[in-house]
This record gives C-alpha cells, structure tokens and sequence, in this order.
C-alpha cells in the first residue's frame, strides 16, 4: 500500500511564505502525475497544482503567480512553495496523484491570518 506524508504546514500572516513536501512510498512515482489538493474548513477537497513526471505544471487560477510545486524523482518527493499567502489559502493541504487515486494521507494544515 503507497504511503504519502505531508509536512511543512504552519501559522503564517498573510503576505508569508510556506514550504510543503510529500514523500511518496511508490517505486513507479517518477511516471506518476502528482498534485497537491487542499480542503479548506467544511469544504472539499480542490485541485491547486499539478506536475508530470517529464516536469510540466498546471495551478488553479487563484495560485498562479504565488505557488511553485515541484518533484525530486530521485528521492520521490513533491514539493509546494507557497507565497504571497491569503487567508483564503487556509486549508489542509494534500498530494495525491493528479486524479486523486491513493487514499488520502493525514495531510498537512496551513492557516493564513490576517
């Protein structure tokens, strides 16, 4: 069963910056098309950023400009660089394959005050 772990959540002021990672437990991770998902308080869960195994991206509009993912494939990581933080980034965080596949991980929660 693939293990995901995500990490470098926190409590930053809006303007701020955070870093995420994902390690990924999945031998084939370097042809797998990753994203990172959010789900913010009593909502569900959304698509912000996508990244092929060959390193082309896609961002929801809200985050392009602000957000960064990238892959390290030899050590099966996916990263998120977030800045110019909003409140309305507050959200647990999340990656998964593009189309959701795995189950979801314990995520990684991200407050943006005011």
């Amino acid at each position: 069963q693939v293990q995901v772990v995500e990490s470098g959540g926190g409590v930053v002021q809006a303007g701020g910056s955070l870093r995420l990672s994902c390690a990924v437990s999945e031998s084939t991770f370097s042809f797998l098309h990753m994203a990172w998902f959010r789900q913010p308080p009593g909502k569900q869960h959304e698509l912000v950023a996508t990244l092929t195994g060959d390193g082309t991206s896609e961002y929801v509009d809200s985050v392009k400009g602000r957000f960064t993912i990238t892959r390290d494939n030899a050590k099966n990581m996916v990263y998120l660089q977030m800045n110019s933080l909003k409140p309305e980034d507050t959200a647990v965080y999340y990656c998964n394959t593009q189309t959701a596949f795995w189950s979801w991980g314990q995520g990684t929660q991200v407050t943006v005050s005011p």
